[in-house]
């Protein structure tokens, strides 16, 4: 289960996989902040690492696993997305 960072504990160690795509992102975001930010000890550091890693599995599986479905629903063919200059699809 998911917990949020605190201050005694400015890391996420859990190796439960978040609830969404969504709060995974949203996690990550955090820990490169927290990083960049270059307050962290070593050991905060490498925990954070860590669970970035964990995090961009978790999201990149979600990833295939919605482009999966997305083939199975156009029938195994993709079609690149064209736009116009608004961001408008092209398509019909």
């Amino acid at each position: 289960m998911y917990k949020e960072p605190t201050k005694d504990n400015p890391i996420q160690t859990d190796t439960t996989p978040p609830p969404n795509y969504e709060t995974a992102v949203a996690e990550l975001e955090t820990l490169l902040m927290q990083m960049e930010d270059g307050q962290l000890s070593l050991e905060d550091s490498l925990a954070a690492y860590r669970r970035g890693t964990a995090l961009i599995t978790y999201c990149r599986a979600q990833l295939e696993h919605v482009e999966r479905q997305v083939r199975v629903l156009d029938g195994e063919a993709l079609q690149p997305f064209l736009a116009d200059e608004n961001g408008q699809s092209t398509d019909g």
